[in-house]
């Protein structure tokens, strides 16, 4: 499932990517190279058509992306060996030096010389 959605992203990227390169920077996009010839195959809406599109895509793309992060597992995952458990374990519990002295502070400590 994972691996299908990051495919389908990649897809929705590419497409996103190519409808905003169509698009004209100052809003003409291909509307402006057919201004002049008559309204063919209703070439007016072509603006109205790359803008939906880009609405799409891009909304796509974020349901896509929330949904790849919610498919993969999140956390830590038990291991399947369990000496490297123990292991870890005991290397992560501090411990204190077996001749180190136990640390005492004076009861009455030196007076400020001035």
């Amino acid at each position: 499932m994972y691996f299908i959605l990051v495919i389908l992203a990649i897809v929705v990227c590419v497409l996103l990517g190519m409808i905003v390169l169509i698009q004209n920077p100052k809003g003409g996009g291909l509307t402006s190279n057919f201004s002049s010839s008559s309204q063919l195959m209703g070439v007016q809406k072509t603006g109205d058509f790359l803008e939906k599109g880009t609405w799409i895509l891009a909304i796509s793309l974020m349901v896509i992306s929330l949904a790849i992060n919610v498919s993969t597992k999140s956390g830590l995952a038990k291991n399947a060996n369990p000496d490297l458990d123990q292991t870890v374990k005991k290397a992560s519990t501090p411990t204190a030096p077996a001749n180190a002295a136990p640390l005492t502070l004076p009861a009455n400590p030196p007076a400020k010389k001035k």
